[in-house]
């Protein structure tokens, strides 16, 4: 299957990392561990690079990573879904390379 079928579906999903912002209205308690991996949310500013590389929206997923360790389960479901960036980056090395 051709790369630039999947660009499409890869990029919708970086719509995941909208829900990074959910953890701007309830904030993670400060007491909990894993606070460097919350400011790893701010990775969801790559899904920007979709605008300009096919497929490369999906990096946007990383902005849900802020809340993976979440006092709230359902906003911890959401930054277990962060890890889907990682299908971003094969349309980024194919972009650079």
């Amino acid at each position: 299957m051709d790369l630039a079928a999947l660009a499409a579906p890869a990029g919708l999903l970086g719509l995941i990392g909208l829900a990074g912002l959910a953890g701007l209205r309830q904030p993670c308690d400060p007491q909990r561990p894993g606070q460097p991996i919350r400011l790893l949310g701010l990775l969801g500013l790559a899904g920007l690079a979709g605008l300009w590389i096919d497929g490369a929206g999906a990096l946007g997923a990383a902005g849900a990573l802020g809340l993976w360790n979440h006092q709230n389960l359902r906003l911890a479901r959401w930054g277990r879904l962060g890890w889907l960036f990682v299908l971003g980056l094969p349309f980024l090395i194919a972009h650079l390379a």
